[in-house]
């Protein structure tokens, strides 16, 4: 068992996770045909994330051309080159399976607003110069 963790140990990528599931995001994946690599990206809603070491996956989900179109990519692939959160999402559930079967709207995750943590400086400001 310590050779099978060792040698997972090795592969596994220091990659940080910057996003949950309900975000928007836009994994850039190496496609490789023939040849030649190109980098295509791939943007949706981020449905579910496995967290188990070296098997790490998360699947995002999209609408294209009217048909959702699910991908699951693992973490540690090294096709990865980078994923970026576009939009992140109000949500109450880790997997959010349910989005398959909502149509449009309905189908639609709420934006999380975070507000900032300096907005108070500048009111407090503006009291002391008419002081």
């Amino acid at each position: 068992m310590d050779l099978i963790k060792a040698i997972e140990a090795e592969q596994l990528k220091d990659t940080e996770i910057n996003f949950k599931a309900g975000d928007t995001v836009r994994v850039h994946f190496k496609i490789v045909e023939g040849k030649t690599e190109r980098i295509q990206v791939f943007e949706g809603l981020c449905i579910a994330i496995k967290r188990d070491g070296i098997k790490k996956t998360f699947t995002v989900r999209k609408i294209s051309y009217g048909v959702g179109v699910e991908r699951v990519f693992p973490f540690n692939s090294p096709r990865i080159q980078k994923i970026e959160p576009v939009r992140l999402g109000r949500v109450r559930r880790a997997k959010l399976y349910y989005i398959r079967d909502r149509i449009g709207k309905a189908a639609k995750v709420p934006e999380l607003i975070r507000k900032k943590k300096n907005a108070a400086k500048p009111v407090n400001e503006k009291k002391k110069e008419k002081a």
